[in-house]
Formats: C-alpha cells, structure tokens, sequence
C-alpha cells in the first residue's frame, strides 16, 4: 500500500490547515487538508518543513494522530527553545499551508489482522500515535482487548483526556501523574515501574502485543521491564522522540 515507501522516495506536498484544536497549554491538534494524500496506517508518522522567507528551512517529524481513512492530523507539543514548534502551536492559523511528506514507517502500526490483546504505553505526547490505534480499532469495529497506560506529569497535562475518559468495554484507560495529583487521585502515581506494570500488563501467556511511545528513557524502561515479565521482543514495539 501507499506508505509503504521509503523516506528518500516520497515526495513533498503542500498542506493546508483545515482546524488547529487546543489539547493542553502546550500540546495542539493540527487538522491537515491534503488532496494528494496517498492514505496512511494508526502508528505511521510524516515530516513536517517550514521554509522562512530568507530561504531557511526546518524538518521535524511527528506522529500522525488520526486513525485508517481519517483526515491527517497531527498532535504537537511546545518546545520553548524549539524551532518548529512554537510556530505551530502559536502562530499556525486554518488557511496557513506548509509542506508535509509521508506516511513514513510501518514498524509501529497496527490493524484488527495484528490481533492481540493490545498493551499501549505512553509517556507525555508519546500517546498520539496510540490514539490514532485506539481510534482506528474503534472506527474497524475490533474487538481486540486494550490497555492504554498513560504517564503524564499531571492530569492538565493529559492529552486528548476527554476522548480517552469515554473510552470503555473492552478498552480500559488507565493514568500515571508522576508531577502532582489533584485531591482524591485514586488512579497511579509516579513512574511505571514494574509494580504498576503487575497491575495493568496482560500476563505473557497471553500473548499480547505492546506499543510503547515517549522519551528515549521512557520507552527503554518500559521495553525492559515487559521484556523482564516475559513478552517476546519481537512483540514489544517501541516509538522513541528526543524531547522530555
């Protein structure tokens, strides 16, 4: 399928900003119109480059945050000393337009025919490309277990947290703050770490699946720490990013 290619073979395309929805104080849904668009898998990423005036131009790549036939739409983060970033979540109005390539990566994906049951595990914005699995196996009618596991240094700093409350049946949503908890926190506290794992991991014998995103830190503890519990390497997936 389209997507599939790679990163030297695709091709530049203009985008044009059709929505920007406010998650956080810091975090931005960018809602792409992109009549070229090939198609793209939950778990898939683009390129994103901004070129100024005096012919200087910046590539960053993000997770795309929608899910199989959706609209693109990406999820982004602020970075103070950033250089794409600020940009993006400040200054990004609908109309504006700027280049965009992809889908790119098929390592992080996932479809109904991958099975299951799923484990997610996210750190901070690390949850977009997990949301787009979480979608796209609504949107398929799947009934693949799932656990979402989400670290976030506070519940304001959750992202998505209204769609991910909603969430229910056979989908179980669960938080980490590891900053500071409002009065009557009765979900986790602190990193994950291997106890909490004991509490939300589907045992080994299972045979699940995991999708791990976040800071390189992040994710190597995890994968870790499920590899240590006994699931296969080949069935523990991680996407990393350089940013805490």
């Amino acid at each position: 399928m389209a997507g599939t290619a790679v990163r030297g073979r695709l091709s530049w395309q203009v985008a044009t900003v059709a929505a920007v929805t406010e998650e956080t104080d810091s975090v931005r849904t960018i809602a792409l119109d992109l009549p070229d668009w090939p198609g793209h898998r939950a778990g898939q990423h683009l390129d994103v480059r901004l070129t100024a005036e005096d012919g200087y131009s910046a590539e960053r790549s993000y997770s795309i945050a929608s899910a199989d036939g959706e609209p693109v739409a990406i999820t982004v983060e602020r970075l103070e000393d950033g250089e794409v970033s600020p940009y993006l979540t400040r200054e990004l109005r609908p109309g504006d337009q700027m280049e965009v390539r992809g889908p790119i990566g098929n390592w992080f994906t996932w479809g109904p025919h991958d099975g299951g049951p799923l484990l997610l595990v996210a750190g901070g914005s690390g949850v977009v490309p997990l949301r787009a699995i979480l979608r796209h196996r609504q949107r398929s009618g799947s009934s693949v277990p799932v656990r979402l596991l989400y670290s976030s240094r506070s519940l304001a700093d959750v992202i998505y947290r209204e769609e991910l409350d909603q969430c229910g049946g056979s989908a179980e949503v669960r938080y980490t703050l590891t900053r500071s908890q409002p009065p009557g926190w009765s979900g986790f506290s602190g990193r994950v770490d291997d106890p909490m794992l004991a509490r939300v991991a589907w045992p080994a014998s299972q045979r699940p699946l995991a999708f791990i995103c976040g800071p390189t830190p992040f994710v190597e503890a995890v994968a870790e720490l499920l590899v240590a519990r006994h699931y296969p390497a080949s069935r523990v997936k991680t996407e990393r990013f350089g940013g805490a």
